[in-house]
């Protein structure tokens, strides 16, 4: 397998969840780390750490806003000059973007919310969730290259501490490509790691009562290193931003630890969190449908035992 690893980056630093898939396709065979924009070739180094024996870097000036459009022309020209048979993408709204963009080009075929890759006789395979996540299917591809959308948080990037041949290349833009400007770009201001990102998430639901409650899952979750998530009840309420949303119309997200306070685990909210890999539940309603797949769960007032976790949590430490 020869692959190409979109590599997104964000100021100076290139996201967890692609590095993540650069070390999974480098387990696989042949991998190169791809990074786009200004300042590329420096942040394209850093691709060897995580797998790549090579890595390819883009800085022309068109590629400075994070569009989708020039960077489908930019990996179209990478993927003719490398004869790349797969192209890898970690989710992500740009990285969605760009995949579905780049298979409409190349006339190629691309799988969404891929979950694993494996080599089955020396062809690739994926594996994602069907049918609102109760079953896990086989998928594959009919012809080249292979694209493929990974869902966040399911590979974590694993240090090999190789370093990668960098080459920088070139790229010719479509008239069409060049005609979206970004006119102005805001950053939500936050501490801690973001949803898709976090090894720990404490999420909360309607249960809590209010959304002053969600200062008790703050403070949890700053002891443990996590992030904060939500239902579409409290965000769809004004409880909590959208951005934080976890479950069928919001993130699917794969922490180690999910520790879901108040929430009743409806279909809904569980295909967006159920990859997670130790599920803890706190709810005040011993028949609450969470109750029925999580591994460790909690009977009783989340006013007294949130507060009580964050304090021992923060002794141990």
């Amino acid at each position: 397998m020869r692959s190409l690893v979109f590599l997104e980056h964000h100021g100076e630093e290139l996201e967890k969840g692609s590095l993540g898939v650069l070390s999974k396709a480098a387990s696989l065979g042949e991998a190169a780390g791809v990074v786009l924009g200004p300042g590329a070739g420096a942040l394209a180094a850093r691709a060897g750490a995580f797998g790549a024996a090579k890595a390819y870097a883009c800085e022309d000036e068109a590629l400075s806003a994070p569009l989708p459009q020039p960077r489908v022309d930019a990996l179209s020209a990478l993927v003719e000059k490398t004869g790349a048979d797969t192209v890898l993408f970690g989710a992500s709204v740009l990285a969605a973007d760009v995949a579905a963009g780049l298979a409409a080009r190349l006339d190629a075929g691309l799988n969404w919310d891929v979950t694993d890759l494996v080599l089955s006789g020396g062809d690739l395979v994926g594996k994602r969730p069907a049918l609102g996540d109760t079953v896990l299917v086989d998928v594959g591809w009919t012809s080249s290259p292979r694209l493929a959308l990974v869902r966040a948080g399911v590979f974590d990037p694993v240090e090999s501490g190789g370093s990668a041949e960098v080459e920088e290349f070139g790229a010719s833009f479509s008239d069409f490509s060049t005609l979206a400007t970004l006119v102005e770009q805001t950053q939500e201001e936050a501490s801690g790691p973001s949803i898709e990102e976090a090894d720990i998430i404490v999420a909360g639901g309607r249960g809590l009562g209010s959304p002053e409650a969600f200062s008790l899952l703050e403070e949890l979750a700053g002891a443990l290193g996590g992030a904060v998530g939500a239902t579409r009840a409290v965000v769809d309420a004004g409880w909590y931003p959208y951005s934080t949303q976890v479950g069928q119309t919001g993130k699917t997200v794969s922490p180690k630890l999910y520790v879901a306070c108040g929430i009743s685990g409806a279909i809904q909210h569980k295909v967006g969190m159920q990859g997670s890999g130790t599920i803890v539940a706190i709810n005040k309603d011993p028949n609450a449908p969470i109750f029925d797949f999580c591994d460790l769960g909690i009977v009783g007032d989340i006013h007294k035992i949130v507060p009580k976790l964050t304090e021992l949590v923060r002794n141990r430490q």
